[in-house]
């Protein structure tokens, strides 16, 4: 790990304005920084640490049903709120289906959604990887690349986002509210991420000093809490990245489709809205074969970046499952296995 300054700040005008300075990263619980700036993969020469920043760590419900969520609220502190998990059922699954218990009590909100878009070759400095150092290669395109991005991605990256809380957050059309040099604004949750392009180093949105201080769930959100699911297949049952998952949110009246929400992760630079997935569902019975057009449409424009075309036929399925289970209700008692695709019920069908 190289040497860095290490600044805290008393309020978010200091914070941003100590982040003013080129080579500066806020810190929070550093469960993903201080990995890469002890693997040299990161090597900031200010570190800016936001823990104590007043008023970032609550969990405000808005006069219309919407909620504000600060930054600094801890992962298992927002999964675990009562009132929270029954209004965003698919978000609190998603929440406890990331990383460990013990990172889930450190995890913040802000933080996982700065989590940065990565691969194995990324860590590793003998390899190149435009991420970290821009113009040296790809060296996951010739690579093991048998877990890489299947949407969107570009000869320079093809690496995919590895949070499972901003799926939901994307398909329930969440807004992050920023505090930056040049005073606040909010953008959709769904453009914070990029797609990596031609310049796979730029990975949000966000400007130089900009620092998220919220994410607000509309009121419209709550409307899929009663047929919500966040499904995520893993090749191990906990502690691991998604090799694909899905958000899935019906609204049903009369026996039919009014409203869908569909989001996949595991599959792109950034969780990946299926929005002409979601038109093609809306006033439709909600059928296998709706469900398995919806799926289609979900990845029409995916195609294999290596090693991967298997992902393909994998996220459909999970699209479909999501679908069907949301489609059955949102269960009253969290999974035993959260969001996984395989059913802790004896005798239930798991068959993808």
């Amino acid at each position: 790990m190289n040497r860095f300054d290490y600044v805290r700040p008393a309020s978010v005008p200091e914070a941003v304005a100590a982040a003013a300075r080129r080579g500066s990263v806020y810190l929070a619980a550093g469960t993903n920084l201080l990995d890469v700036m002890k693997g040299g993969a990161a090597r900031p020469e200010r570190v800016i640490d936001i823990t104590r920043l007043p008023g970032l760590d609550r969990i405000e419900w808005l006069p219309d049903g919407g909620v504000r969520i600060g930054a600094l609220v801890r992962n298992s502190d927002l999964a675990y709120d009562q009132r929270f998990a029954q209004v965003f059922p698919a978000v609190a699954e998603a929440l406890l289906s990331g990383a460990s218990a013990q990172l889930r009590n450190a995890a913040t909100v802000g933080g996982n959604l700065m989590q940065r878009t990565r691969c194995a070759y990324f860590h590793d400095l003998a390899s190149a990887c435009n991420r970290r150092a821009p113009g040296s290669g790809c060296d996951a395109r010739a690579g093991e690349n048998r877990l890489h991005a299947v949407l969107g991605w570009s000869e320079q990256c093809i690496a995919t986002h590895p949070s499972d809380f901003c799926v939901p957050l994307v398909a329930l059309d969440a807004v992050v509210e920023i505090e930056g040099p040049h005073g606040t604004r909010e953008i959709p949750i769904d453009t914070l991420h990029v797609l990596p392009g031609a310049t796979p180093e730029r990975e949000t949105a966000l400007a130089p000093g900009e620092l998220i201080v919220a994410v607000r769930l509309p009121a419209e959100a709550a409307t899929f809490s009663r047929h919500a699911r966040y499904l995520k297949l893993r090749e191990r049952t906990s502690y691991a990245f998604a090799v694909v998952a899905a958000a899935a949110g019906l609204q049903i009246e009369s026996g039919a489709i009014r409203s869908a929400r569909i989001a996949l992760g595991g599959v792109a630079a950034k969780p990946w809205r299926a929005r002409e997935a979601e038109v093609a569902l809306e006033g439709e019975r909600p059928t296998a074969k709706a469900f398995a057009r919806a799926a289609e449409l979900a990845l029409a424009q995916a195609r294999p970046s290596g090693d991967n075309a298997f992902k393909i036929e994998l996220a459909r399925r999970i699209v479909v499952r999501a679908l069907s289970l949301a489609l059955q209700g949102t269960p009253e008692v969290m999974p035993a296995l959260p969001a996984s695709p395989f059913s802790t019920i004896p005798g239930a069908n798991h068959v993808a």
